[in-house]
């Protein structure tokens, strides 16, 4: 952690860190109101999560990251531009959601670049596949969305046909989505462009229909 990371964690994790427990959140109470809620997994240093939650007041946001400098990157952009929408469970992801989101109350997930485990014995500890993305489609409110980006091209086809297999979610686009203009473009984003590496975007949807059919 750099000295700067250290303070702003150190100074303002007891106000917007929320601590890993096995009880599920009241989204209305930590927030103090009842937007709609975004979780972001694994947001890394954070940048391009403050500036969505700064672009979008009227919406809640939970991001959710083990990275302990990128926590402390985050707390400080959250102070720095005085966000209220914006709390950090700085735990794994998949115990956080399991334990502390309720089903069916969120809006959707982001999922920015994570990591593509690329090694195939290592294929097993990708965030996107099921059962995983089960668990994601049962968190979700029903028109609620998963948006995942990626620039490793053998992942994206591999979360794409995984997505496409959850029961309850549908693709909104005819295979990989097209840009979604309002997410800023993140550090990982540009060291893969500069790489030359395509970006893949995938935006799938809850369908409450299909998700009664199966529950």
């Amino acid at each position: 952690m750099t000295a700067a990371q250290e303070r702003d964690y150190n100074e303002f994790s007891r106000i917007w860190c929320i601590p890993f427990c096995t009880d599920k959140l009241d989204f209305s109470k930590v927030f103090g109101n009842s937007n709609p809620v975004t979780i972001e997994i694994g947001f890394g240093m954070g940048t391009a999560t403050a500036e969505i939650a700064e672009a979008n007041p009227g919406s809640n946001y939970l991001g959710i990251e083990v990275h302990k400098p990128g926590v402390g990157r985050l707390l400080g952009e959250i102070n720095r531009r005085k966000l209220r929408n914006l709390y950090i469970v700085p735990y794994d992801a998949l115990e956080v959601l399991e334990n502390m989101v309720p089903d069916s109350s969120v809006r959707a997930f982001h999922i920015f670049f994570p990591d593509p485990w690329p090694k195939k014995k290592h294929h097993k500890r990708r965030l996107v596949q099921r059962p995983h993305t089960d668990l994601l489609s049962r968190k979700l409110i029903p028109e609620g969305y998963i948006y995942m980006v990626t620039d490793w091209q053998e992942y994206a086809e591999y979360a794409l046909q995984e997505l496409a297999d959850t029961p309850g979610l549908q693709n909104r686009y005819r295979g990989f989505a097209e840009h979604q203009k309002w997410r800023p473009q993140t550090k990982f984003e540009a060291k893969g462009i500069a790489a030359e590496h395509s970006i893949s975007e995938l935006y799938f949807i809850r369908q409450d229909n299909a998700y009664e059919r199966i529950i």
